[in-house]
C-alpha cells in the first residue's frame, strides 16, 4: 500500500501538515449528538493579555543567570517576496471649476478654425459657455458659418479685433441651446433617400432669426475696418517656407 504522504522534491511533501491531520482525522472537532447541552455559568474572562514572554533560570556554565523566552511560536515559514499592501484611497469631494479661457481669446478676437468642417476658416470670438466651449461666428453672411461651439484646443487667435461694445450676446446661447432631441432611428428607403419625396432637415426657424440678429450686429462692426471683411472670407494655409511657430497671427 502507497504511503498516505510522500516527497514530491527532497524536503517538499505532497501534501502538508494540516491536509495530512485532515486525512488522520486528528483535527479537532466537536462531538456530534447526545444529550442537549445544559447551560451553565460561565465565568467572565479576565481580559488581561497573556504573557508573550517568561523568564528562564540558566543552568551550566552561567549558573545563576536568566534568559527571556518568548511564548509565542514563531512561523516556519516565511515569504520570499514582501508583499504590498494596497493603498487606502482618498476620496476627495472634486468641486466644478469654471474653466478658463486663454488671455489671447477676448469677445470680438478673430481665430482660425484647425479641425472640424470648417478648418482653415476665419470666426470671431463671442463668449464661452458653461462647459468651456466657445461660442464663434464666421458670420454667417460672410462665410458660411452659422453660431456654433468649438474647442479652444483646436484655434488660433489672431491679433485682429472687433469692437464688440455695440453687440449684445443673448443669454439663450448655452451648451442646452445646441442640443438635438434624438430620433428613434429607422432603415430609409431608396425613395426616401432618392426620389422626389426625399425628407430634407428643416432648419428651426428661432435658429434662423438668431443667426441674422447677431450678423447684422457683426456686420455693421466689421464694416467699420477696411479689407476686414474679405479677410474672414479668406482661408488659413500655409505655402513653403512659411513655419507657424515663426509667424505672428
Amino acid at each position: 500500500m502507497a504511503p498516505l504522504n510522500y516527497f514530491l522534491i527532497p524536503g517538499v511533501t505532497r501534501y502538508s501538515r494540516s491536509a495530512m491531520n485532515a486525512k488522520k482525522r486528528l483535527e479537532k472537532k466537536t462531538k456530534v449528538g447526545g444529550a442537549a447541552p445544559v447551560a451553565r455559568a460561565v465565568a467572565k474572562k479576565d481580559k488581561t493579555p497573556a504573557p508573550t514572554t517568561k523568564v528562564v533560570p540558566m543552568k551550566g556554565g552561567k549558573n545563576g543567570a536568566t534568559r527571556t523566552v518568548s511564548l509565542v511560536k514563531a512561523p516556519r515559514f516565511y515569504p520570499t517576496e514582501t508583499a504590498c499592501l494596497p493603498k487606502k484611497s482618498c476620496k476627495t469631494k472634486i468641486t466644478p471649476r469654471a474653466p478658463a479661457t486663454r488671455s489671447s481669446i477676448t469677445p470680438g478676437t478673430v481665430l482660425i478654425l484647425l479641425a472640424g468642417r470648417f478648418r482653415g476658416k476665419h470666426v470671431v470670438y463671442l463668449k464661452t459657455l458653461e462647459s468651456g466651449l466657445l461660442l464663434v461666428t464666421g458670420p454667417y453672411k460672410i462665410n458660411g458659418i452659422p453660431i456654433r461651439r468649438v474647442n479652444q484646443a483646436y484655434v488660433i487667435a489672431t491679433s485682429t479685433k472687433i469692437d464688440m461694445s455695440k453687440v449684445s450676446i443673448d443669454d439663450k446661447f448655452t451648451d442646452a441651446y445646441f442640443k438635438y432631441e434624438k430620433e428613434p432611428k429607422k432603415k430609409a428607403t431608396a425613395a426616401e433617400l432618392f426620389g422626389e419625396d426625399a425628407v430634407k432637415r428643416v432648419i428651426n426657424a428661432e435658429r434662423v432669426t438668431d443667426q441674422t440678429t447677431v450678423d447684422t450686429q457683426l456686420l455693421s462692426a466689421i464694416k467699420k475696418t477696411p479689407m476686414l471683411q474679405s479677410y474672414l472670407k479668406s482661408s488659413f494655409t500655409l505655402t513653403k517656407g512659411q513655419y507657424p511657430h515663426a509667424m505672428k497671427f
